[in-house]
């Protein structure tokens, strides 16, 4: 099983663009943007130290003891409308920097709430269906309104890369839950949800009208077609790999 992280299919993806002749060097090196570097660093140690030092899962079993299974879902579904209701208004009007910032809280809001569902070992069938569901939904949601607005904008290259983002992202998965249908694992790849949404969002909260970044947009959007695409092979060759492991001993046990 091959493995590459966040960090070796961007290098690779940048090789690739300048060996193509997709970009030159000098301009690849001009488009860089070291403040954006550095934030995105920032947030990837800050995030690497509070889940080391357990403050996400101390999170969760605070609101766990306060909470009741129905309050669970209430917050998974308020963080669901008040992400699509976000993206809609804003991003559809390429207000990326305020859409950014509202949708990241509600996402933050079904993040916990899975969670804690996860910590308090209260999550039912019905949950986990809703809490998937509403996954899939916010991400429609935030990549269909950002590519309608480069629809509008007449930007093709863009809203073919949403396009890609919303059709692969739904792709991961479709694969993990057939998987998990047929009794398999495929919780592999460099691009979970998470992944996607951090990726995305701090793209396009960087072009927004406060911090005008350029290029990081594109770049984001971009860079999370070819991750994406990396984490649907990881995931066929992963099922593909169990299935004939599961063949063979079925073949030998008979």
């Amino acid at each position: 099983m091959f493995r590459i992280d966040r960090t070796g299919a961007a290098i690779i993806g940048a090789i690739l663009m300048v060996v193509t002749g997709a970009i030159g060097f000098d301009e690849a090196v001009r488009a860089v943007d070291y403040r954006t570097l550095v934030l995105l660093f920032g947030m990837m140690i800050l995030v690497a130290h509070l889940r080391l030092a357990g403050a996400f899962a101390a999170l969760a079993g605070v609101v766990s003891r306060r909470a009741t299974h129905p309050a669970a879902l209430l917050v998974a579904i308020v963080g669901t409308v008040g992400a699509v209701a976000s993206s809609i208004a804003f991003f559809t009007q390429g207000a990326w920097f305020t859409g950014t910032m509202l949708v990241w809280g509600f996402v933050m809001l079904d993040l916990v709430d899975g969670a804690v569902a996860r910590v308090s070992g209260r999550s039912s069938k019905f949950g986990a269906v809703l809490d998937s569901s509403c996954d899939r939904i916010a991400d429609a949601a935030v990549f269909g309104s950002i590519g309608w607005y480069f629809a509008m904008h007449d930007q093709r290259w863009m809203f073919l890369a949403c396009l890609l983002c919303l059709v692969l992202g739904s792709l991961t998965s479709y694969i993990r839950a057939r998987a998990e249908a047929a009794g398999l694992t495929a919780t592999v790849g460099i691009a979970e949800r998470a992944d996607r949404l951090i990726i995305v969002l701090v793209g396009t909260g960087l072009t927004g009208e406060h911090l005008r970044v350029p290029f990081v947009q594109a770049i984001a959007l971009w860079f999370l077609v070819g991750a994406s695409t990396i984490t649907v092979g990881q995931r066929f060759v992963t099922v593909y790999r169990q299935s004939k492991a599961h063949d063979a001993a079925v073949a030998t046990g008979s």
